[in-house]
C-alpha cells in the first residue's frame, strides 16, 4: 500500500470509493469506553477497529506482489465499500491477528476478519469473493463447492509459486 502513497495504518480505513474520501469510519486508537458503559478499558486486541465501523477487514502480505495486486483488484470491485483493508505488517494487522488467535508475526495467508470469526487461505478469499459485485459472487459461491483442503492446496500453489 505505500505504493500507493498511504500510510500502512491508513490503509486500514482506505476502500477506493467516493465514502473512504469523506474519512475513517473507525478509530485506529481505542479511546476510553463511553459515559455510562459497564465496559472494561482494557479491550481483545484490535476490538477498537469494530466498535464504530462493523465491515470486514482483509488482512494482507504488504510486501508480496501477488498480494498488492489482490488488494488492488478488490479495490476495483468493491463498489459497495463493503472492505477495509490493512497490511498484515501493520499495527492495526499485528492487533487483528492476536485478536483472532495468530501470530502477531505470521505472514502465511490472507486474512478475513469479522467482529466475530476470522478466516484464512482459500475460505478468505472465497468469502471475500461473495461479496465482490457479479460475477466474483457467483464464482465464489460455485467454488465453495471444491472441498477445504483442496482448496487451500490451490490457495498455496498460487501463492508460493
Amino acid at each position: 500500500m505505500a505504493a500507493c502513497g498511504l500510510s500502512l495504518e491508513t490503509a486500514l480505513m482506505y476502500s477506493g470509493h467516493k465514502a473512504a474520501a469523506q474519512g475513517p469510519k473507525a478509530q485506529l486508537a481505542p479511546g476510553p469506553p463511553p459515559r455510562g458503559s459497564t465496559a472494561s478499558p482494557v479491550a481483545a486486541p484490535g476490538a477498537q477497529y469494530f466498535r464504530d465501523d462493523s465491515r470486514p477487514v482483509i488482512l494482507f502480505d504488504g510486501v508480496c506482489n501477488l498480494c498488492n495486486g489482490g488488494v488492488n483488484f478488490i479495490l476495483d470491485w468493491d463498489k459497495q465499500a463493503v472492505f477495509r483493508l490493512a497490511a498484515l505488517q501493520s499495527k492495526p494487522g499485528r492487533e487483528l491477528l492476536r485478536r483472532a488467535g495468530r501470530s502477531p508475526d505470521d505472514l502465511s495467508s490472507i486474512v478475513l476478519v469479522e467482529n466475530d470469526k476470522t478466516y484464512i487461505k482459500s475460505e478468505a478469499i472465497l468469502r471475500i469473493g461473495q461479496r465482490l459485485n457479479m460475477p466474483f459472487a457467483l464464482l465464489a459461491g460455485l467454488a465453495f463447492l471444491v472441498p477445504k483442503p483442496a482448496a487451500d492446496v490451490m490457495y498455496e500453489q498460487a501463492r508460493w509459486p
